[in-house]
């Protein structure tokens, strides 16, 4: 199949959540025979150079064009717009994906998250296609009105009328994309079933679930450190959900934490922290690493994965890749939505700063059985979420959409 992605981040290198599932994406197809075509904003040199590299492995071809700047949001505001879907779109990308389409067959265009849709709905070559135009799969990963609406609920006055806002206008667009697309798909039931409380009369909505790249995150080859217990926390440090629950449990918690256990670290890894996370330096025994090049040498070194999200939306995969590493993780029921963890058995699940600390307590006097419940993950990772066991259902439902059309 001739596969067109349309990506809102260049999915290379898999570094960050939905970079990190699209890649895979691109990757497991191209594997399989597929010729795939990536078409992305850039937001600049570095990203055009990962482009290239993406090309050189993966695709067959490549496209992209500068990301808008500041100014789109005022044009999105101007036109009553959801933000997230004019800050994605610019003319050049359209033109070149026109001049694709235009110029070859295409069996099917993937668009990876809904800020993408845009590019579809503005499509002349697809508006002349008709009725022969490539199958429309919408990969909307997240719920993302669910994810604005609980931002303008931790949000005061104005950002909460911000939020407000977008919840509102991404609600109406999702709504527009599934009644236009052939087929869209969630990380995980938990999305679907609360999409379709609001879109319950149409179907063509499916799970694909994220996989875990069990070669990369696997049980540490050398004893952990002596000294500790060090915690660890990894993801894009100025992406609201995660700032949120290294804030809130430091500042709630850690003192606590390092009353009882003087030697106890925190490292929060990861590139972009933001004012609020650099500060949280200001406690002993709190590290804050900034971007690094290789996230593994802190999971070797990490006795305890700690994900204390009260913001979050479909699948984590900081703790997929916690559990590949058969840490014992303490996170909220969120941190573990969609997983199928049990527990008590696969990871341990606080929602308050008092039951977090608990968990801290019983993984420091069980270590014997916070090392099983470590094991026991890494093997439901090893069993069940291989990146290749879960795109096979990615492939099925391109190629039946194919022969539908």
């Amino acid at each position: 199949m001739d596969i067109v992605f349309l990506s809102h981040r260049v999915p290379f290198p898999p570094n960050k959540g939905e970079k990190i599932r699209t890649f895979h994406q691109i990757k497991f197809l191209a594997q399989r025979g597929h010729c795939i075509q990536v078409l992305a904003p850039v937001a600049g040199e570095e990203d055009i150079r990962h482009m290239a590299s993406l090309k050189q492995d993966y695709c067959q071809q490549t496209f992209h064009a500068p990301q808008p700047g500041p100014l789109s949001y005022l044009r999105g505001l101007l036109k009553w717009q959801a933000l997230s879907v004019s800050h994605f779109y610019t003319p050049a990308l359209q033109r070149q994906l026109d001049q694709l389409l235009a110029a070859q067959k295409v069996d099917a265009i993937v668009c990876t998250s809904s800020s993408m849709a845009e590019y579809v709905f503005r499509s002349e070559a697809l508006r002349r296609a008709g009725a022969a135009r490539p199958a429309l799969v919408m990969d909307f990963m997240d719920l993302d009105s669910d994810k604005w609406r609980q931002y303008q609920k931790l949000k005061s006055f104005p950002m909460n009328l911000v939020y407000g806002r977008e919840a509102k206008l991404i609600a109406r667009y999702e709504q527009k994309i599934h009644q236009a697309f052939d087929a869209c798909l969630f990380i995980s039931q938990n999305e679907v079933d609360l999409f379709m409380q609001s879109n319950p009369e149409l179907g063509r909505v499916h799970v694909v679930a994220n996989g875990m790249d069990t070669e990369t995150f696997r049980p540490a080859a050398g004893p952990k450190p002596q000294q500790g217990p060090n915690f660890l926390f990894t993801g894009v440090m100025d992406y609201l959900p995660n700032e949120d629950a290294v804030v809130w449990f430091v500042e709630g918690a850690w003192e606590q934490v390092r009353a009882k256990y003087p030697d106890a670290q925190f490292f929060i890894a990861g590139m972009n922290p933001s004012p609020k996370v650099k500060a949280l330096s200001r406690f002993p025994g709190i590290v804050v690493t900034g971007f690094v090049d290789d996230i593994r040498e802190y999971f070797d070194k990490a006795h305890i994965f700690i994900a204390p999200f009260r913001l979050a939306r479909g699948v984590q995969n900081k703790v997929l890749q916690a559990f590949g590493c058969a840490l014992p993780t303490i996170t909220t029921a969120m941190g573990c939505e969609g997983i199928n963890c049990k527990r008590g058995e696969h990871v341990l699940v606080a929602d308050t700063l008092e039951e977090t600390l608990a968990q801290i307590d019983w993984v420091m006097t069980h270590p014997e059985e916070a090392a099983r419940i470590g094991r026991n993950a890494h093997d439901l990772m090893q069993r069940e979420y291989s990146w290749n066991g879960k795109l096979a259902a990615l492939e099925s439902i391109l190629s039946t959409r194919k022969a539908a059309g």
